[in-house]
């Protein structure tokens, strides 16, 4: 069988983020998704306007359900949605039940990228530092990072996070300026080990994030080294983006979707 990534993320009913960019990206990257649903969004290719998350309980029995029956190499999450999730993934870790040493991706999600408030930021961060040091790499955005490391400087707060237990970091700049190319960090144990430079597009896409995080995990479960991961995940989200689908092909504003599934 491929190698598997189980992942812990929330439902998007436009296709655009969420479990299904997670199921497209990792399955591009080669690899098996397998899915612990932690929240159903009510959100669009265009804005978020609510979600319920799922108990803590029922996205547990969902992942158990899982580990308890394929190989799982690789473990990823994105909207956790709540501190109980949080937690609970945390415990998972701790208590072993997720096999040490297993590769885990997380893509610490605090507010959706088309609007929407996914928690209360303060409580979500708290608990979500009990659960970094169990990542082997975090990829946030640029808001995500200056608010899990309290530095506005963003290498800063990176070589912060990884003092502070986190094996990597990808610092992107994508949410810091309009224009210019976007420039990435990957940090290992506080050094920077890695400078991307991505051609900035225009327009504004739903989902990008995810898709990167879940190719990254794909690669790796793969075998591919982070550094080489990062380096296919870079490739392959360009080319995703440059060929992006339109919604709204009248609104020059509207957000595009990632066409994960383009051949190249």
């Amino acid at each position: 069988m491929r190698p598997v990534v189980l992942c812990f993320s929330g439902l998007d009913p436009s296709g655009g983020a969420g479990l299904q960019a997670d199921i497209e990206a990792i399955g591009q990257a080669g690899a098996h998704a397998a899915i612990a649903c932690t929240a159903i969004t009510i959100q669009n290719s265009q804005q978020v306007f609510g979600f319920d998350a799922c108990a803590a309980n029922l996205v547990k029995d969902q992942a158990s359900a899982v580990l308890n029956d394929l190989s799982v190499s690789v473990i990823k999450s994105g909207m956790l949605g709540t501190t109980d999730n949080i937690t609970m993934l945390t415990q998972l870790f701790a208590d072993e039940i997720i096999v040490k040493g297993t590769p885990f991706v997380l893509d610490p999600v605090l507010v959706a990228n088309s609007g929407g408030s996914l928690g209360d930021e303060q409580t979500l961060v708290a608990a979500f530092r009990q659960l970094l040091p169990y990542a082997t790499l975090i990829t946030p955005n640029t808001h995500e990072l200056r608010a899990l490391s309290a530095e506005q400087n963003l290498h800063i707060g990176a070589q912060k996070l990884c003092a502070q237990g986190t094996h990597a970091v990808l610092v992107k700049t994508s949410h810091d300026f309009d224009s210019g190319d976007i420039e990435q960090y990957l940090y290992i144990k506080g050094e920077m080990v890695h400078k991307s430079i991505l051609p900035r597009l225009k327009g504004e896409f739903h989902g990008s994030g995810c898709s990167l995080a879940s190719f990254i995990a794909g690669r790796l479960a793969m075998g591919d080294a982070l550094i080489e991961a990062v380096k296919a995940a870079d490739s392959w989200i360009t080319k995703t983006l440059r060929a992006a689908d339109a919604p709204h092909p009248e609104d020059a504003k509207a957000q595009l979707i990632p066409n994960r599934f383009m051949r190249f």
